[in-house]
């Protein structure tokens, strides 16, 4: 055999061996890609996003669009193949698999945090969306999650009422913390709650939950890998009474990162007019109860694939706006908010079209 041939045989045989190489050997990595977006002002799977019942609700028009990401699974094995075509490839962005899934997650344990998450936002979003009408809304501390194996399961449930520690008033989640961890390891401390069966039987009554119970709880040690502290195995959450039905209908979403435009949707339905002026605005970013807009993951792929759609301008919390401006999609506006007055301002000069004054998003 001519050595020109033996030297392109073995050249080629080399060139396959690796791309069977590539095929079959899994690499650490996971994939991001832009996921669906669902206007919160139209209609889903056939029903309307926003279900408002028991208060007077106007027209709206345009696009007020959240965004979403799509992920690998945390089961789904990348190989060299598919991760090299990730990094080349404008619209993905390959990720360690542990920024995604961190601490060995699985699939499961990920979805029920995305759900909780996602619930927990259109709760934000509703309290938001009505504080900024001057609706009232009652809010309370409650157990949010019992952790299995500590002190506080069998003892406290998901969804008691907590009113006290050790006699002093809870008024924030943050409270229930502070105040376990001012006992050491080993010692008692006693919670004040209203059942969750007593708390959900009462508003179904339309009354105030009035039978409390005093539980005490034997706290453990921390072993989170932080400073050494006294625990109970608990987090704690807030819950809350409104004065009408707001139900929002979006399946196989999960996460926070659509508080922002939950509340923005909301608002524009409680509101006479339109809140963009018909036009195709979008958007990402958690709120809290007040309004506060936070950072979210994936806003690469969210400005993408909003823009895909259609979209003309995007609401982005102001901490992802450096990175969302490095590589903005051509015609699409990056509009930087940090809280939903921010947002509301900013619709206002978008329907009116007077834009030139829009905060927008930089490099720096």
């Amino acid at each position: 055999m001519p050595r020109r041939t033996a030297t392109m045989l073995a050249s080629t045989l080399m060139l396959i061996a690796l791309l069977c190489a590539g095929v079959f050997i899994p690499v650490p990595y996971a994939e991001m890609s832009p996921g669906p977006t669902v206007n919160t002002l139209g209609d889903h799977d056939g029903e309307p996003v926003l279900q408002i019942s028991g208060h007077k609700t106007y027209p709206t028009d345009g696009h007020l669009n959240m965004t979403t990401v799509r992920v690998t699974s945390a089961d789904y094995r990348m190989n060299l193949v598919e991760a090299v075509y990730g990094w080349l490839a404008h619209d993905n962005k390959v990720v360690p698999h542990e920024t995604l899934y961190p601490d060995g997650k699985t699939e499961e344990e990920s979805t029920q945090e995305n759900a909780e998450e996602f619930s927990q936002s259109q709760e934000s979003a509703k309290v938001a969306a009505l504080k900024q009408l001057d609706v009232p809304v009652e809010s309370w501390v409650i157990v949010s999650t019992v952790v299995k194996d500590s002190p506080a399961e069998g003892r406290l449930h998901a969804g008691d009422v907590i009113k006290a520690v050790d006699g002093t008033e809870v008024k924030e989640p943050a409270d229930v913390a502070e105040l376990v961890t001012e006992h050491k390891p080993g010692q008692d401390v006693v919670f004040t709650i209203v059942p969750a069966k007593e708390q959900a039987a009462a508003e179904k009554e339309k009354r105030a939950a009035t039978k409390t119970e005093k539980v005490t709880i034997t706290t453990a040690t921390s072993d989170d890998g932080g400073e050494k502290r006294a625990v109970v195995g608990i987090s704690a959450g807030t819950d809350h009474t409104f004065p009408f039905t707001v139900d929002i209908k979006l399946a196989d979403v999960g996460g926070p990162s659509a508080g922002l435009m939950f509340a923005l949707g909301i608002y524009d339905k409680l509101t006479p007019g339109s809140l963009t002026g018909g036009r195709f605005v979008a958007g990402t970013g958690t709120i809290d109860d007040d309004g506060k807009v936070g950072p979210i993951g994936g806003i690469e792929m969210k400005t993408v694939g909003a823009r895909e759609k259609g979209a003309e301008y995007f609401l982005t919390p102001a901490d992802n706006c450096a990175s969302a401006a490095k590589d903005t999609p051509d015609g699409l506006t990056l509009v930087k908010v940090d809280t939903i007055d921010d947002a509301l301002d900013a619709l206002k000069d978008i329907r009116s079209g007077d834009t030139a004054g829009l905060p927008k998003c930089t490099v720096s």
